[in-house]
């Protein structure tokens, strides 16, 4: 499954054919570094937060959790059809943030469990609208030949920022308390808001950023039509239901007894992770044009079942965020690798929003059977026999994707 990079590929057509300037550019480059923490919420630090300051058991720290992509994927692909037939990009993702915002304000405001929920799953639905359209954004400024080293790099400012976010994150947590971190998300949330309005609408070509040759979509779903598709998709659902619940357990096995340090020892978890992303997005493109994207995509999966192990080795600081480092390879071709595939698999059908949001759908069910089963196991058996679980969730996902998905994709 090649993706092209050849100048002479052909691009739909379309009524927009200004040339991409500086501001676009730079504001795409801020609105990727800000929405760093926002398409996820607080994750693990909400983990923290609720066991240690709430003292909720592990399994309604589940819920919670779960209730993020549960949100997700109620509204994924309506999501991911509004992405394809809206021009109005820019405003859909102001809007998300700002339901980010107010929810992060609201649940260090109103702790209690159906605020939490509910909360949980706003966000997850607003989260739904940013990844389609940023990648329709993205699309619609460079162009199909460009599209491989613009993910890249949006991927590396995304991680970028979800660096600078762990560090401030670590700060504020443990001198201001971990209300601070709640105000930081929606604080970036608001940023990115501003960022996607200082792209200049008039240079996004929108029948190009949802791979369309007309000027409207093609009717129906009949991507998933696809077989090559459907086992992709079946390959990612076992990635996330393998990775999801590996960092919220980190946070939660060695809160138990260390309140005090605990927003410390998971920012530089995360700092870990994201500063290996950075290099890693930037080679996962390049790779993806030059080898097969399937051999890209297999060294993130071969990383899932050795990290889940490692971290029932020790409970050592230091151990941990060097395991986290696994994290960063995997999370980090995933993101660049994803996308591209996704666009192959939709060129010429005008649902390229539509088929990234089923990647995103089945990722948020995997995340949320991922997050409710291993607090279910840690609860029961404990948390290292919920990371022996996750692990042996990722052989098989490896062997799946290692055999069940193609180099190549079939026609649409």
């Amino acid at each position: 499954m090649m993706i092209s990079t050849d100048s002479s590929s052909s691009e739909p057509s379309g009524t927009n054919s200004v040339a991409v300037t500086r501001q676009s550019r730079f504001a795409l480059d801020a609105l990727t570094f800000f929405l760093a923490d926002v398409q996820d919420g607080l994750g693990p630090y909400l983990a923290i937060y609720l066991t240690t300051m709430r003292r909720w058991t592990p399994s309604d720290v589940g819920v919670a959790m779960a209730a993020v992509v549960i949100g997700t994927l109620l509204a994924q692909l309506p999501a991911g059809a509004f992405i394809d037939a809206t021009r109005r990009k820019r405003l859909a993702v102001t809007v998300a943030a700002g339901v980010v915002a107010t929810c992060c304000v609201a649940m260090i405001n109103f702790p209690k469990l159906p605020v939490i929920v509910a909360a949980q799953t706003l966000i997850g639905a607003a989260a739904a609208v940013l990844p389609p359209a940023v990648a329709g954004i993205s699309l619609g400024l460079v162009g199909r030949p460009s599209f491989a080293r613009r993910t890249g790099r949006n991927e590396a400012f995304n991680h970028g920022g979800n660096v600078a976010a762990a560090i401030l994150a670590g700060i504020l947590g443990t001198y201001l308390g971990y209300a601070a971190i709640f105000y930081l998300v929606a604080g970036m949330a608001m940023a990115s808001g501003i960022s996607a309005m200082l792209i200049r609408e008039n240079e996004i070509n929108h029948e190009r950023a949802r791979e369309s040759a007309s000027s409207q979509p093609a009717e129906g779903f009949s991507f998933l039509r696809s077989g090559q598709l459907l086992r992709f998709l079946a390959a990612m659902f076992l990635f996330h239901f393998a990775n999801a619940a590996m960092l919220p357990l980190v946070g939660q096995k060695v809160s138990i007894g260390q309140a005090d340090s605990a927003a410390a020892l998971m920012s530089a978890c995360i700092i870990a992770a994201q500063i290996v992303m950075v290099p890693v997005a930037l080679v996962a493109a390049w790779g993806a044009n030059r080898w097969s994207p399937k051999a890209v995509f297999a060294v993130a999966f071969a990383v899932l079942p050795i990290r889940g192990l490692l971290y029932t080795y020790s409970s050592n600081s230091a151990f941990l965020i060097a395991v986290q480092l696994l994290d960063g390879i995997g999370a980090g071709i995933y993101g660049v690798v994803g996308v591209l595939m996704v666009a192959d698999l939709a060129k010429g059908t005008g649902r390229f929003n539509s088929a990234l949001a089923s990647m995103a759908l089945v990722a948020g069910v995997g995340a949320a059977a991922s997050n409710l089963a291993a607090g279910i196991v840690a609860e029961e058996l404990g948390y290292n026999s919920a990371f022996i679980s996750l692990a042996i969730v990722a052989g098989l996902g490896l062997a799946w994707f290692y055999f069940g998905v193609s180099d190549h994709a079939e026609s649409l």
